[in-house]
């Protein structure tokens, strides 16, 4: 198996940050201190950004809904430039966009519900969520990120900064969890490269530890709601059968991850030739 804690960057403020560098992929392995992937950075502490500038961080990219930056925009350092690339636009009201509140009676108000608006609200998220159907809906959204007008747009424009002429920004790029318009743009970025399925999904998974400090209070305040916590639990974590959705979707869309960059998103070819050229380190 390859070795990925070292990649983990342990922040209080930022969860579920790490770098993509040092993974394998063909002729070698992606080049460090290029590119990271993150939670939110709407809680930023002042020490927390210090890091983030020794980093070497330059450029935060934002894949999140204008409902969900209002609500917690991001908080940035000084001369590190943040740039938005909406995947959900046409679909705001995903559940991918929605897992923050998911299971939380109260939540978007002060006054807490009653017992019995509460165990209320509780059926209905079992309803939604229930028998397997939450993770039902993460596939769906998953399929949502490979085919849809909005998510084409975004990932194009992410994918058109990294590659742009120039300087590069070293990148850190993150929606509210970071698990899944972040986990499939972290994907397909090493598909391209040349990096095996293995290595993807166990990069994926490592999500399911370092987004721990998010979803445990989510877990404890959702089951005192009357919810259990074990069928939020998939939904709030990320799960193989998620991304073998996206991969499923590309393939019958595009047969291969190059025409789905050139085809879905619009790249052209010099530009897969400098994500390759800029990102692998032999």
């Amino acid at each position: 198996m390859t070795e990925l804690n070292s990649r983990r960057v342990h922040l209080d403020t930022v969860p579920n940050l790490r770098s993509l560098g040092g993974l394998p992929v063909a002729g070698g392995t992606v080049a460090p201190g290029m590119i990271f992937r993150s939670a939110t950075l709407g809680a930023l502490s002042d020490e927390d950004s210090a890091t983030l500038v020794d980093l070497g961080i330059r450029r935060v990219a934002d894949f999140r809904t204008a409902g969900e930056r209002k609500s917690a925009p991001d908080v940035l350092p000084d001369h590190v430039e943040g740039v938005v690339f909406d995947v959900l636009g046409d679909q705001p009201n995903s559940i991918a966009a929605s897992l923050a509140h998911i299971g939380m009676p109260g939540d978007r108000g002060s006054r807490e519900l009653s017992p019995e608006a509460a165990a209320q609200a509780a059926a209905g998220i079992t309803e939604v969520l229930g028998e397997g159907r939450g993770l039902a809906l993460l596939q769906g959204s998953y399929r949502h990120f490979v085919q849809a007008d909005s998510a084409h747009t975004a990932y194009h424009g992410f994918f058109s900064a990294l590659t742009e002429d120039g300087e590069y920004a070293p990148t850190l790029f993150h929606c509210s969890a970071g698990k899944d318009r972040t986990g499939w743009a972290a994907a397909a970025f090493l598909l391209l490269l040349g990096a095996d399925e293995d290595t993807i999904m166990e990069d994926y998974l490592l999500t399911n530890i370092d987004i721990m400090p998010m979803v445990e209070p989510m877990l404890a305040k959702a089951e005192a709601n009357g919810i259990d916590p074990d069928m939020l639990r998939p939904v709030l974590t990320v799960q193989p059968e998620m991304l073998e959705a996206a991969y499923d979707e590309m393939r019958a869309q595009y047969s291969t991850v190059e025409n789905y960059f050139v085809t879905g998103l619009g790249l052209d070819e010099r530009r897969l030739e400098v994500l390759r050229d800029r990102f692998i380190s032999a």
